[in-house]
């Protein structure tokens, strides 16, 4: 190995190092997370089967029935969301908000309208995970610091297969790890197999769930993606009015594609000369049939409008996403305001929800999800064997960073590199500069010390 490629490999390791520094404790927040949200389904199953089972009548009531259930037993209470049963013998779920403010979810039995229960989401395992993940239940603090490190881990990755890379003289710990080692050595080759192995996943796993991030999902790519024709449809610009909203404003929570969507608004209907009485919204009922009248069909998700301007919308969310379809209805007179179906997306949008779909383990089953479980514990394996060899190197009392190369220049590659990251991922960029600057700063105070 020249010097240029040693003081390429030191610096490398050194920032490989101070990455798996900070990212690690996230990292395993986010992996044990992502392990529980991948198979909500069947824990939510064990742990509520009273809530999540149900005996389906055929035909099954309407989901105006549902509602005023719903809403008498919990009087003062407005249900904001319906989301009809998946498959049959489940229940209907109902977003309910309580006359003193607070969400709860309400279960109720498609067949016969009757109540099953109620939890609060955020108080489930479940829920708790499914928060977690995206925010650190810290809002969009938490938002931005799971943006950081999913940043850094993305760099972690990369910086991880150079030092991993086949060199002239290296002979063993390439492909399989030497078992017949003790002591740091084994771990380390258990971190750089393990790391080969699962690195695609891993990259897979971030790149697929950044889009979902405030400023590189909401700020970088939706804004590209919209600019260019390839996000969400062109028919849904006219919507967008003077103070208008988006549709994650609206109702809350859509597919990705529709999330910084805008809204259309409800025209309320003319009454003439007074006295008279505007028309009243046609309810849950009538929108239902003209979701029917539509050829929408069970499951969906229906969002009942939010004030006086507000829209029915109902979504399908399939496991796979070429089956999405959105209508959005007047509150007033019924009519259709938008029909959007997975054809009408653009190409980025499309290839977001693919890899939406494959990222939750939806797209093929079992199958699905016991792939994306791999990288998850690929995660927590590498976070324990890189803290173990460190903390068999460390001297006792000490950081024991990898020491800072004497030598300068580490490549043009490596600094292209840096910068092609850093433009990709702003987040990451700036704070790699702060780093960069901050750990010249300390070695020149150390020095003159």
């Amino acid at each position: 190995m020249t010097d240029a490629s040693r003081t390429r490999y030191a610096t490398i390791w050194r920032w490989h190092f101070y990455a798996g520094l900070f990212v690690a404790p996230f990292l395993v927040v986010l992996s044990i997370t992502g392990l529980i949200y991948l198979f909500n389904t069947e824990i939510n199953d064990a742990l509520y089967p009273e809530l999540a089972f149900a005996r389906s009548a055929v035909p099954l009531l309407p989901p105006s029935r549902w509602a005023t259930t719903a809403e008498h037993a919990y009087p003062g209470a407005q249900v904001t969301r319906i989301d009809s049963p998946t498959e049959p013998g489940r229940s209907a779920q109902l977003f309910v908000t309580t006359a003193g403010g607070e969400a709860i979810r309400v279960f109720v039995a498609p067949g016969t309208a009757d109540v099953l229960g109620d939890y609060v989401y955020t108080r489930t395992l479940v829920g708790f995970a499914d928060v977690a993940h995206g925010s650190l239940m810290l809002g969009d603090t938490g938002d931005a610091i799971v943006e950081l490190a999913a940043c850094w881990a993305f760099i972690l990755v990369v910086s991880g297969l150079y030092l991993w890379f086949p060199r002239p003289g290296r002979t063993g710990g390439v492909w399989l790890p030497r078992l017949r080692l003790r002591g740091r050595n084994f771990w380390r080759d258990l971190h750089r197999i393990g790391g080969v192995y699962t690195a695609v996943l891993i990259l897979f796993l971030i790149v697929s769930g950044l889009p979902w991030a405030t400023l590189w999902g909401g700020k970088v790519l939706t804004p590209l993606s919209n600019a260019i024709g390839a996000g969400y449809p062109d028919g849904t610009r006219r919507a967008l009015q003077s103070g208008g909203v988006t549709v994650a404003e609206a109702v809350g929570e859509a597919p990705w594609t529709l999330h910084h969507a805008p809204m259309p608004a409800s025209t309320p209907a003319a009454c003439g000369e007074p006295p008279c009485a505007a028309a009243p919204p046609i309810g849950i009922g009538a929108a239902a049939a003209v979701l029917a009248s539509q050829g929408m069909r069970d499951p969906y998700r229906l969002s009942t409008p939010r004030g006086p301007t507000g829209v029915y919308m109902a979504y399908t969310y399939p496991d796979r996403p070429e089956g999405q379809r959105t209508i959005q209805i007047d509150q007033y007179s019924g009519a259709v305001l938008a029909d959007i179906a997975f054809a009408d997306y653009g190409g980025i949008a499309k290839a977001v929800e693919w890899g939406v779909a494959l990222h939750m383990g939806n797209y093929f089953g079992w199958a699905n999800q016991a792939l994306m479980a791999l990288p998850c514990i690929g995660i927590l394996a590498l976070v324990g064997t890189g803290i173990t060899m460190w903390w068999k190197r460390r001297p006792r009392g000490r950081l024991a960073a990898p020491p800072r190369p004497e030598k300068r220049g580490i490549g043009r590659g490596v600094v292209a590199t840096a910068i092609v990251l850093g433009i990709v991922f702003p987040l990451a960029g700036l704070s790699m500069v702060t780093v960069w600057i901050g750990d010249r700063a300390f070695t020149t105070l150390r020095r003159r010390a």
